[in-house]
């Protein structure tokens, strides 16, 4: 291919990628607007644009063989964990889902395993930000750090919003509600170590292997680390929706007041999901600040 043409296709890709965050950004604004577009559009809107860019920035980064690698590990892992849960309560608590999500398959919503996809690999990739954004193949310490940190970051989503989509919306329903808003604390463990499963396998498939064939621009990152932000800006504008209930109670029979929901949601957002999307921000503009000193500068600094 061409340079041209790769300048051609890579300005094409970009609009793609612009446009999924710009629809997502669409539809965290109508999650606020209740009864303005069936629930279900609105749960697909939340799911499908992240996966989208998951699939097209990642086959830019990580080549189409990598990252269709990491959709059948997410899928499948998460497909695994999610059915043993609402059958054995292991390693989440004890659970079941509605039929707000739409369609389920073994008991299990079809697009649950889908947001695993779409989320899990922004926190990815804002977890391979944080550590230097490595150019190469992963390897040394990031196949170990790299998986770690990205669950993390995941997790951060899933406190977020867990108490919003169970306890409000009722999504999923906790069977003996939970001390976190109706949510059991067991969730954000079980969330944490299936999450580090599917990065840990991703991370052994990837060790090794080469990454791209030509070094992509900045604002490649900069698109991953904003879509992750704007999910978490998203989970604040969720403290605006006229529909929040005043008090809403969980199985267990305890009572929650829907705002103090919806405040723990714009803490979490801000202060977690927020602090990672800052580090990843201040940490690729640092590695931006290196590339742009020349070589022979670099290689003139006095070594210790």
């Amino acid at each position: 291919m061409s340079a041209q043409n790769m300048a051609i296709r890579r300005s094409v890709l970009a609009f793609a990628l612009w446009l999924l965050i710009a629809i997502y950004s669409a539809a965290r604004i109508l999650q606020v607007l209740p009864g303005k577009v069936p629930m279900l559009t609105v749960v697909a809107l939340h799911v499908l644009p992240p996966l989208l860019f998951a699939l097209t920035h990642g086959a830019m980064f990580y080549r189409l063989r990598s990252i269709l690698a990491f959709v059948a590990i997410c899928v499948v892992v998460a497909a695994v964990f999610e059915y043993v849960g609402v059958k054995t309560g292991f390693p989440f608590g004890h659970y079941y889902f509605t039929d707000l999500m739409g369609p389920k398959l073994c008991g299990v919503p079809i697009l649950l395993g889908l947001a695993y996809v779409g989320m899990g690999y922004l926190s990815w990739m804002l977890a391979v930000a944080i550590l230097g954004g490595p150019r190469n193949s992963l390897t040394g310490s990031t196949v170990t750090m790299v998986p770690l940190i990205a669950a993390f970051i995941m997790v951060a989503w899933d406190l977020s919003q867990d108490p919003v989509w169970s306890t409000i919306l009722h999504a999923w329903i906790w069977v003996d509600g939970g001390a976190y808003f109706g949510v059991p604390i067991t969730n954000f463990f079980g969330w944490y170590l299936t999450m580090y499963v599917i990065y840990w396998l991703f991370a052994l498939f990837l060790k090794g292997r080469s990454i791209g064939p030509t070094r992509l621009p900045s604002y490649y990152w900069h698109q991953a680390i904003l879509f992750y932000a704007v999910c978490a800006v998203g989970n604040i504008l969720i403290a605006l929706s006229p529909a929040v209930p005043s008090v809403v109670s969980d199985p267990s029979g305890a009572q929650w007041r829907g705002h103090d929901i919806t405040t723990a949601t714009v803490l979490v957002s801000i202060l977690v999901m927020g602090s990672f999307a800052l580090l990843a921000a201040v940490r690729l503009t640092g590695e931006e600040s290196r590339d742009l000193v020349p070589a022979t500068v670099q290689s003139s600094r006095p070594r210790r």
